[in-house]
Order: C-alpha cells, then sequence, then structure tokens
C-alpha cells in the first residue's frame, strides 16, 4: 500500500529491526467503536504493508466509544503503546498497553487510565527523563474549554500515576494565538517530545490557527520538561498535524496526517532538520 491508499489518524512510525512500524486511528466515525488498531510495517517508507490488528479492544471492554492516537515505545525491553479510550466514568483517557513485538497482540498494562479519573484527557505520550518515565497528555478543552498539555509521573513498571499532574500550559498562550469569539474552545491534541543534536527539549503538538489544523512547537529551558517553556513558530500551518518525529539514517522526519477532515485523512511524511535549537522543514 502507498501511503495515499491509507485512511488514519494520528500516525505514528516506530523504527525497529531494520523496519518501519506505523500504528494510527481507524478513521471511521473518527475513531469512534472502530474495535481497535492495526500496525503498518514497511522497509523504504514508500511501499507499506496491509494492516495488521495489532489490539483488539472489543476483548478488553475498551471499545465504549473512542480509539485513539495509539503510539508504541520501545522501553526497558518491551513495547508500550499509548492509547485513549473512553473510561467507565464515560470520559476519556489514556492507557498504557503492553507486548513482547511491535506487531502485537498488545494487552492492558496499566491499572485502569493513566490519566486523571476525573479529568477528560487524550493523546498520551511516553517521555523519559534522567530514567524516570512520565506521561505527557492533553487535558481536553471539551472540559475545561481552554485546553492544555500537562505531565505526570509514572511508576517504573508504567502501571499507575504517581504524583498529581503538572499543567505545562493552555492553547491560549502562545502570542499566535487566534482570539476567539465568546464560547469557541482552544484545542490541545498530540503532545510529542524529542530532543535535539544539542540536547535542547522540544515538544510538538497541534491546535487549531485561522481554522485550519497546525503543528506547533515549544521549546523548554534547561532541556528539562519542568524548564521555562518558550512557544516557538508552529512548523506546519496548511490544515495537517496530530505528527511525530522519528529519524532513520542520518534524516529526520516530520509524520502528521493530512487533510483534518473525517474520511480524508491520510500520512504525510516530510523531512525536517534539527538546527539544534529548534527543528524546520528541510530545504528542497
Amino acid at each position: 500500500m502507498k501511503l495515499d491508499e491509507i485512511n488514519i489518524r494520528d500516525p505514528f512510525v516506530l523504527c525497529e529491526n531494520g523496519k518501519f512500524y506505523m500504528y494510527g486511528t481507524r478513521a471511521a466515525s473518527f475513531g469512534r467503536f472502530t474495535h481497535g488498531f492495526d500496525v503498518y510495517v514497511s522497509e523504504n517508507l514508500k511501499t507499506w504493508s496491509k494492516p495488521h490488528e495489532c489490539f483488539n479492544s472489543e476483548e478488553y471492554s475498551l471499545d465504549r466509544e473512542v480509539n485513539w492516537a495509539p503510539e508504541v515505545h520501545k522501553y526497558n525491553g518491551k513495547y508500550y503503546m499509548f492509547a485513549t479510550f473512553t473510561k467507565e466514568n464515560g470520559l476519556r483517557g489514556t492507557y498504557i498497553l503492553r507486548s513482547d513485538s511491535p506487531m502485537g497482540p498488545f494487552v492492558p498494562h496499566s491499572v485502569g487510565a493513566a490519566t486523571p479519573e476525573n479529568w477528560e484527557c487524550l493523546d498520551g505520550t511516553l517521555y523519559v527523563e534522567d530514567g524516570l518515565p512520565y506521561i505527557v497528555f492533553c487535558h481536553e478543552h471539551t472540559q475545561i474549554w481552554d485546553g492544555t498539555i500537562c505531565y505526570q509521573r509514572l511508576s517504573e513498571d508504567l502501571t499507575i500515576p504517581m504524583g498529581e499532574p503538572v499543567t505545562l500550559f493552555k492553547a491560549s498562550d502562545p502570542e499566535w494565538a487566534d482570539p476567539k469569539h465568546y464560547g469557541d474552545h482552544f484545542v490541545t491534541d498530540g503532545p510529542f517530545m524529542f530532543r535535539t543534536k544539542t540536547g535542547v527539549l522540544l515538544m510538538i503538538w497541534s491546535t487549531f490557527i485561522q481554522g485550519k489544523y497546525a503543528e506547533c512547537v515549544v521549546r523548554f529551558g534547561s532541556g528539562s520538561i519542568s524548564g521555562e517553556i518558550e512557544h516557538l513558530e508552529p512548523i506546519l500551518k496548511d490544515d495537517g498535524g496530530h505528527g511525530m518525529i522519528f529519524s532513520h539514517d542520518d534524516r529526520l522526519y516530520l509524520i502528521f496526517h493530512s487533510p483534518n477532515m473525517t474520511g480524508s485523512e491520510r500520512p504525510v511524511i516530510r523531512e525536517i532538520t534539527d538546527t539544534g535549537d529548534s527543528i524546520v522543514p528541510a530545504a528542497d
């Protein structure tokens, strides 16, 4: 299959064993009641296998409504999927699943959701700093109007959250944030952490700018998630977002979905450049 034949949202690529494993939200019905997730495999980033089911959410009573944003991280020799589901209380949260293989099958690992029980949350991602694991996630605009991005410590085995969540910023904080009419929401989506070749810590995340989905960039002071936040210029503003960054053969790539329209979403890969203090589109 070619990328333009694959209808998924929120694409995520794991590079392992000389292959690329791509996960994403089954885009039908905006990822609702889709029964789980698939993985696509490639050796060249151009042609991909047919979808292989790597998690069946019905088997574990996790198909209550949303099945969103699966991403797979290798951690302590195992593969952990962070994915958003609707909890028993009707609110969304990110759960952590586990497998011995990037192909799955994945099984539930965390004790319920790893995000706060009474919060509406989505798009959790794994970040490790000084050997300590954290979940970075969005507190949804659907519950708090002005969406935020937060982080929280996880236990070493990734089964439970520890301590209290910390809010990093609100969607309305950047200077370039759109002014909103009364009642309109500020959206945060898809955080992903990236450390540059000089050790600078960045985060990419998505929101809407002038009505179009966009990929934005945050820089942390002191190279730490607890450092001072600086909002940089968005790297993408043409109706694409919820991306992540991966590298291969000394080249750096951003993968995201575009357009942000149900039924038309496709994964898009663009080469980017690590400048040491930020990321920019690669020169043509």
